[in-house]
């Protein structure tokens, strides 16, 4: 029985051992802009093939910290690693591998659709980008609307558009900044479905900030809570949810944001 037992420990050592780094990793990160500390000595990582969630109310860090993972804002202090490169020193080979996408920043609006797939298709340098935008097209219900400028299209439908340009690179890391906001029920939950299969398919990972909480719950193995820049509690939605004693992530989510509720320790 004890040789079975060490057996089992050095089975579980090789497997840790042998496992791939995270796709992100982020190390005492804090970002000041004049007197005001946005990012505070936030720590975290995100493991490969896994959605983790980062929660928090308006003005918690959420943008400030996706825009330092994406390299658009330079950080104060602290480090940031994604598919093992410095976004310090070496960004340029981590962004062909990763992806944004938010509803809240716009494309150019007097390009079709298709023009603005094809524009960031010849960025990241995708092969044969005509079949690729048409299988996103197909995939994202976009077909009848490639020929539409990016400008006349409903809140809805330029969702489905950001999204085929978060997918047109097929992204091993991806950031996602509501990503089923002003679409309707069905819809919204055909594109969770279809993130959920692309992770299946591709391993990818996914950093989420939205205010769902429901699709928290659905699509992340893990969630970090920011109140002021600062994490305050972490760990899988279904342990926060019996930790503070709540029925569901939404209820503990609102105690936070609203300091209502004794914060725990960070949960490693």
């Amino acid at each position: 029985m004890r040789l079975y037992s060490n057996l089992i420990v050095i089975s579980n050592i090789s497997a840790f051992m042998n496992a791939p780094p995270p796709a992100i990793v982020v190390e005492n990160l804090s970002k000041t802009f004049a007197d005001l500390k946005a990012v505070d000595n936030v720590s975290f990582s995100v493991p490969r093939g896994e959605t983790v969630g980062l929660l928090g109310g308006n003005g918690a860090g959420k943008t400030t910290t996706i825009s330092m993972i994406l390299g658009l804002v330079i950080p104060t202090a602290g480090t940031i690693t994604v598919l093992g490169h410095s976004m310090a020193t070496s960004s340029h080979l981590a962004r062909r591998r990763m992806n944004f996408e938010s509803p809240y920043v716009d494309m150019p609006k007097r390009l079709t659709v298709r023009e603005n797939l094809t524009v960031y298709a010849r960025l990241y340098s995708v092969p044969k980008p005509r079949h690729r935008i048409g299988q996103l097209a197909a995939d994202l219900e976009l077909t009848d609307l490639l020929d539409r400028e990016f400008g006349t299209l409903s809140a809805g439908q330029k969702t489905r558009a950001g999204l085929a340009k978060a997918f047109i690179n097929q992204p091993d890391v991806l950031l996602l900044d509501e990503p089923t906001a002003s679409l309707d029920p069905d819809t919204a939950d055909w594109v969770r479905s279809y993130i959920e299969s692309y992770l299946a398919q591709h391993n990818a990972s996914i950093l989420l900030a939205s205010h769902n909480m429901a699709e928290v719950e659905r699509l992340c193995s893990h969630v970090l809570m920011m109140v002021q820049g600062r994490i305050v509690d972490s760990g899988r939605p279904k342990d926060l949810i019996s930790h503070y004693g709540r029925e569901n992530l939404e209820e503990v989510f609102l105690d936070i944001a609203r300091g209502q509720a004794t914060v725990a320790p960070v949960m490693q």
